[in-house]
Formats: C-alpha cells, structure tokens, sequence
C-alpha cells in the first residue's frame, strides 16, 4: 500500500515532509527516491525545518553526509556519487541511525538492498508544471507499520489516490 500527495510549489513539498516530521521517532530510517531535481534536498528542508533545525539545509551530493541539530538530530546522506555498495560501509550508516537521530538518504533505492531493518520510502517524481510534484510514501519492513495509515496522503491535497510504482 502507498500514499500519494501532489504539491505545486517547493513550499507544498516542504509542508507535506513537515507533516511527515511529525511522526517520526528516533531511529527512523527514510529513503528518498527520485530524478535529478526532483526535490529530495527541498523535501528535506521542510522536514528538518519541522525537527527545529535552524542551519541551512543543503545538498550532501559533494559531502556524501549532512548532521543537523534540531529535537533530533537529522543525517542527510547522498550515495548518488558511490561507485561501489560497500562504500556505503564507510558512510558508518549503522552507527548513524541510532536512538538520537533520524536518517534521510537520497538516492537510497540505490543501496536498499543493504539497508538493516525497515525504512519509509518516500519517491518523489516531476510533475507536469516546473514545480509540480508527486510524492509517494511506501513502508518497507515493520518499523513504519503502525504510523502507515497517519502518512500524508490524499487529503492533503484533494486528489485522488493511486497506486504507484516503488523505487
């Protein structure tokens, strides 16, 4: 099962991951998916905004990793730029989603495969205006389970849902 929300603005987007924020725990695990400017960085952005962080919120595509302060601490990782699977090792992902933070990793469907535990994946696809978007949330594994049905949604923007394809 997966919830789709569409937004028109990079402000829409960032509300809809603020609201996402509001149900996340510490630990959590969240995988974003898309195209190259799809908005995973401005998803970000609002969700870490929401957690109370107040440091710009930038692209890791160059740094490979982000750690922002708020309520939680927020690392924001890009594999995009890895060659190799077990470059995700040096990342030291497994130290960084621990009981203190929340973990946000574009690119992610890249290296699901190697992902200890559930995550919420969240893809992101163009729409057809320059900001329109599509954002589509999927629970992999059992850590989402019991929050699946408070994920934004339909109602969040009044249109229809539908099933979509996953990352």
């Amino acid at each position: 099962m997966s919830a789709i929300v569409h937004t028109g603005s990079a402000e829409d987007t960032r509300v809809v991951a603020a609201r996402l924020a509001a149900l996340v725990r510490a630990g959590d695990l969240i995988v974003l998916c898309g195209d190259l400017g799809a908005g995973k960085t401005t998803f970000t952005q609002g969700f870490s905004r929401a957690l109370g962080v107040t440091s710009p919120v930038t692209s890791p595509t160059f740094t490979l990793a982000n750690r922002y302060e708020g309520s939680l601490i927020v690392n924001h990782l890009d594999v995009y730029r890895l060659a190799h699977i077990d470059e995700v090792a040096d990342l030291g992902l497994a130290e960084l989603v621990d009981d203190h933070s929340v973990t946000l990793i574009e690119w992610g469907d890249a290296i699901a495969g190697v992902l200890q535990g559930g995550y919420l994946e969240v893809r992101i696809r163009l729409g057809d205006g320059p900001d329109d978007r599509t954002l589509e949330f999927r629970v992999v594994g059992r850590e989402w389970r019991d929050r699946e049905a408070a994920l934004p949604g339909p109602a969040d923007d009044g249109s229809a849902d539908a099933e979509g394809t996953p990352c």
